[in-house]
């Protein structure tokens, strides 16, 4: 008996071909293996049970980083023979998965750390189960002429591991040692570039003496100084032009990290796992982290080394936690080149400590949470990124732009959407320019070639006319932003129904031409019913209401008909009271809004949490961090089609002015929003009869109130549908955007 079996899904550079190499000859077949653009091809003769066994056990016995999408058998003629060989990869049409970049495993961490191997402390260890993957591919099929890492010669010695099947490094693209690879250089102004252990040591010292470095990483440069030394934290925070905005920070190991903040065991898998993201932790009161880190937020970002380099950072006697933040300046694309850092990060770090394997694509960390046991994508990015969604309808060959803020792009065809590593806020040039390029490559790797282009419906986004610019003739379809939320939310679920969608967040262009934000829909990828919203109220001043919650706060008391009662900390606060209250009587630059995301802010200032903010959703994130438990819950009124929050927000004042601590009146708020969704969604049920309820939007963000909401809704006998796989936030609605316009009817 003889089979050709095409396997696709992510099976290039994860040592699918020696594992088929040696299941082959462990079966005693003969055949070959080989990559194509499609997937990998497996021709096998032998008796037919040992045929059949080689394509049952290709799906379950597949190494740890594969993926297997589908496995396609086809019956050949027998040719006879014996031996079992590998191809050299192959050209061609098709389509294969690339791997994200993936964390050292363990296997090269023992080498590492083992002074008798040829590769201890090597600054690029890797092997054919880890190291950088989708940041150094600049083409397929995926071999190393198509790397970043083509440039780079093999010596005898690791010429002969690529090349033996039963090689934990047989074709593995990233490898490299001391003789052959990259090296790394720390270039410090006016003196002598410095090299590999020299360049090191250098490193060590000036993060000792309160230095801030610029640190190349497997996606890009973070910024690196001691997270423990408020003054330097500090300097980096006015450098970069931060804010109030957290930091992330990398602990020398798990024990260190625990020192800092509570580790759970579904967090502690997450930050040990293959893809080592940045993961939302609660603080430990006394860590050792300057307040400087992360300003009036309860949390850490918090992650380990994920590459060599990084774990080389903390081998010396120095910090156990480092700041580890993207190297940028706000608002700016994450910096990858080494000459582009030198310029462009001048006037924030002190020295690079860079190396010569170039990144061919930026790839921010990927940030994540843990909400009932569950993982919540924050920012999906290294680690996941390429790795596309599965869709539970097929789509035409599409670009969905995505947002404005938090931007991410989504290519589609068939039943396969991929998502792009983060961009960022597109208000800014280079990060446009960085869009387009991340495009071009996310379309080389997928082949994807768009025939449509999908956008948000806002007229002003940049992401919208980039689009409109670079359509080419194709039609552009237009996509309402909450649709969009919970568009992505049914398809990274393959559900193919209708649900009760509440989209809650911030900012969102409605059909009517307000800002939308607290919304309940009823929906499917056909379109929406708007079933109820937030009560509109006026955004004075646009912008300058979002910055200032304390004007949110004012804004909420008027129309609710309370009175702006001297003793509340917000109408202390907001000195342009005056100002603010004409704007309001006159309605200037006052637009309309729904959204629930300010509603937060009304709340946070009532509550003498946060007046300004310097950084989106401060405000809320600050309130969520105070909630305590069991303590009640505030009411809101629903009329008609619209919920009314003046109930709620004249007992928040009472309470204030009753001296209720924050965090109580904190805990009522988000207890009285879990309540007034189960409300809702009883009174759709009994009309409508739907049964499954969506949550989407950046107010899910919010474990207390994503945990509550689920909680209360799960109680009342609802299928409930939450992000788990994509971000509830605008990083997420391409994939949204994608399912409701490029679907083939």
């Amino acid at each position: 008996m003889r089979s050709r079996i095409l396997v696709t899904g992510v099976v290039q550079g994860v040592g699918f071909r020696p594992f088929v190499y040696s299941l082959a000859r462990e079966l005693g077949l003969s055949g070959l293996v080989g990559n194509t653009a499609a997937g990998v091809v497996a021709e096998v003769e032998g008796p037919d049970a040992a045929v059949t066994g080689f394509a049952d056990r290709i799906r379950s016995d597949a190494p740890p980083l594969a993926v297997v999408s589908t496995v396609a058998i086809e019956s050949l003629p027998v040719q006879g023979g014996t031996e079992f060989t590998i191809l050299d990869s192959t050209a061609g049409p098709g389509r294969t998965l690339v791997s994200p970049d993936v964390a050292t495993c363990a296997d090269c961490w023992s080498e590492f750390a083992d002074p008798s191997d040829r590769r201890y402390r090597h600054p690029f260890i890797s092997c054919t189960n880890c190291g950088p993957r989708f940041t150094i591919i600049t083409g397929l099929p995926y071999d190393r002429p198509a790397t970043t890492m083509a440039g780079f010669q093999l010596c005898p010695d690791c010429a002969r591991e690529y090349a033996d099947p039963a090689d934990r490094r047989f074709h593995a693209q990233p490898i490299a040692c001391p003789a052959c690879g990259p090296r790394l250089q720390l270039v410090q102004p006016g003196l002598e570039t410095a090299y590999d252990e020299d360049a090191l040591a250098s490193a060590h010292a000036l993060l000792v003496d309160g230095a801030i470095l610029a640190v190349k990483g497997i996606g890009g440069f973070h910024l690196v100084c001691d997270a423990a030394d408020d003054a330097v934290v500090t300097t980096l925070r006015k450098r970069k032009d931060r804010g109030d905005k957290p930091f992330a920070v990398m602990a020398a190991d798990l024990d260190a990290a625990r020192r800092i903040a509570e580790v759970d065991a579904d967090e502690e898998e997450l930050l040990t796992g293959s893809r080592h993201p940045i993961v939302l932790l609660r603080r430990r009161p006394g860590a050792a982290v300057a307040e400087a880190v992360a300003p009036g937020n309860p949390d850490l970002g918090v992650m380990l080394p994920y590459t060599p380099l990084h774990r080389l950072l903390f081998d010396q006697p120095g910090p156990g936690v480092l700041v580890m933040t993207s190297g940028n300046l706000s608002g700016e694309p994450i910096v990858t080149g080494d000459d582009e850092a030198i310029s462009r990060l001048a006037g924030l770090a002190d020295a690079w400590l860079g190396h010569d394997r170039p990144i061919h694509v930026p790839c921010d960390d990927s940030v994540v949470r843990i909400v009932d046991t569950t993982e919540l994508p924050v920012r999906r990015s290294r680690g996941y990124a390429p790795f596309p969604v599965d869709l539970p309808i097929p789509v035409r060959p599409a670009l969905a732009v995505g947002g404005d803020l938090k931007n991410t792009f989504c290519l589609g065809d068939a039943r396969y959407a991929w998502l792009s590593a983060h961009v960022g806020d597109m208000d800014d040039l280079a990060t446009q320019q960085a869009f387009e390029r991340a495009e071009r490559h996310l379309e080389e790797l997928t082949g994807v070639r768009p025939e449509l282009l999908v956008t948000d419906k806002h007229p002003s986004y940049r992401s919208r006319q980039w689009a409109e610019r670079h359509a080419g003739g194709r039609p552009v379809i237009g996509v309402q932003h909450h649709h969009a939320h919970l568009a992505s939310l049914m398809a990274e679920h393959r559900y193919c129904g209708e649900i009760i969608g509440f989209a809650f967040d911030g900012t969102g262009y409605g059909d009517d031409g307000a800002v939308w934000g607290g919304e309940v829909l009823l929906t499917g990828y056909d379109g929406f019913e708007r079933y109820a919203h937030l009560k509109y109220v006026p955004l004075p001043g646009g912008d300058a209401g979002v910055r200032n919650p304390c004007r949110m706060a004012l804004s909420h008391l008027r129309a609710a008909g309370i009175r702006w009662d001297p003793r509340l900390p917000s109408v202390q606060a907001c000195h342009e009271s005056d100002l603010l209250e004409a704007q309001l009587d006159h309605g200037i630059a006052c637009a309309p809004t729904s959204s629930m995301g300010r509603l937060f802010d009304a709340v946070s200032s009532l509550a003498g949490v946060c007046h300004r903010v310097g950084y989106e959703a401060q405000a809320a994130i600050e309130l969520e961090g105070l909630a305590s438990a069991g303590e009640g819950a505030y009411e809101f009124e629903i009329d008609g089609d619209q919920i009314d929050p003046a109930p709620m927000l004249a007992a928040v004042v009472q309470d204030v002015l009753a001296g209720v601590p924050p965090s109580v009146v904190s805990a009522r708020f988000h207890q009285g929003l879990a309540e007034l969704m189960v409300t809702l969604a009883e009174r759709v049920r009994a009309a409508e009869g739907l049964t499954t309820v969506g949550l989407s939007g950046g107010v899910f963000v919010n474990k207390v109130l994503l945990s509550a909401t689920t909680r209360a809704l799960t109680g009342a006998g609802f299928d409930v549908l939450r992000h788990r796989r994509v971000p509830p936030t605008d990083a997420g609605i391409a994939l949204g955007q994608l399912a409701v316009a490029a679907r083939v009817r």
